[in-house]
């Protein structure tokens, strides 16, 4: 495999950090063309399907590609915004706010936004970060529970744009961040905030993206991690253990995975005379298709067509400060020993909410 042509090198070069932060991916445009080519490079990934490649190739370019690309289009056109879409607007935004932030500290760190699929793509953010001198990498992907299919996959895109480098960048990679503090009271304070202006309902459903079970059994922790920051969250809010449920959703296919499903639960839920549920959605830190149509869409007609009265679904982290406080904490926990700081004193200091309020605001 041949080099990719790099800039000379230079001797004496100081050191200069950057962070990534990935996310899945979207496609370019809510076109049935756009969405066949994003689902026929994210569907080619073996870590996301893990059946016989030959076979799955058949049936992905045979059928999949014939069939789903239109239908999926349609969805994502419900929830298209006139700046894109929610997905990349909002991991934009984050990587924005959190170079701010970062600077506000007094710390030296370029921040960059990449996807896994589709743009703008890790090689690319990488290529342009090796040109501006970057010479260490933190890679910080936007799940906050690990998995095979998706964490890993963004180790992968990392690797393969290393195959082919010289002179490679230092690496460092934030694998979860499932149970960190200030993830968790971001979320709670999220939750909270909606509570304080509509209420509490009847039951509180943490929705995470469904995964094969099969990947439980051949090791992967997803499962484990959603279930300690459900429990977290749960004890941050006070909540008993009968007043939240934790589903999965997004199955594809006919295997089994992950249970409960997020809709069936819904449906039980409201033929059972639950009157009002909210949903939240804690492994996806930015709204996206999955969020605000399979979620705030279907799921809420699903309940509602069962019987439920009330349905309320909670926002994604976006732009939130405590958010951003939390990408904040977690980056500084893993830039140590970079010495980022401009000011001699190299000591990681947290940023207080009312810090990040007001820097927020000037965003």
């Amino acid at each position: 495999m041949p080099f990719n042509q790099e800039p000379p090198y230079t001797h004496g070069q100081p050191p200069r950090t950057a962070i990534l932060l990935c996310n899945l991916g979207t496609p370019d445009a809510p076109t049935a063309s756009a969405v066949r080519r994003y689902l026929a490079e994210f569907l080619s990934d073996h870590r996301v399907v893990e059946i016989p490649r030959l076979l799955w190739l058949l049936i992905l370019h045979g059928v999949i590609l014939r069939v789903r690309p239109a239908k999926s289009a349609a969805k994502y056109a419900s929830i298209w915004t006139p700046e894109g879409s929610p997905l990349k607007v909002w991991t934009e935004k984050q990587a924005k706010l959190l170079q701010g932030w970062l600077g506000q500290r007094n710390h030296r760190v370029i921040v960059r936004w990449a996807m896994r699929y589709g743009s703008t793509s890790i090689a690319s953010q990488l290529d342009a970060l090796k040109a501006e001198g970057v010479t260490r990498v933190l890679v910080l992907p936007a799940y906050p529970q690990y998995s095979a299919t998706t964490t890993a996959s963004v180790f992968d895109a990392v690797y393969a744009w290393a195959q082919k480098c010289r002179a490679l960048p230092e690496f460092r990679f934030v694998n979860h961040y499932h149970d960190d503090p200030s993830y968790i009271a971001a979320l709670a304070m999220r939750i909270q905030r909606h509570w304080k202006a509509h209420g509490r309902p009847d039951q509180l459903v943490m929705s995470f993206h469904g995964v094969p079970e099969r990947t439980l059994h051949l090791g992967d922790p997803y499962h484990c991690e959603c279930f300690k920051t459900a429990r977290l969250l749960a004890d941050a809010l006070g909540l008993r253990k009968d007043q939240f449920k934790v589903t999965f959703q997004s199955r594809l296919g006919r295997a089994k995975w992950l249970e409960p499903y997020t809709e069936p639960t819904l449906i039980a839920m409201g033929q059972a005379g639950v009157r009002r549920v909210d949903v939240v959605c804690p492994g996806f830190t930015s709204d996206c298709l999955e969020t605000l149509e399979e979620i705030n869409m279907e799921a809420r007609e699903a309940f509602l067509h069962a019987g439920g009265k009330e349905f309320h679904y909670i926002a994604c982290l976006n732009d939130d400060p405590e958010w951003i406080t939390a990408l904040y904490n977690i980056s500084l926990q893993h830039l140590g020993g970079w010495g980022t700081l401009k000011a001699p004193d190299n000591q990681a200091l947290e940023i207080s909410r009312t810090e990040a309020l007001a820097l927020g605001a000037k965003q």
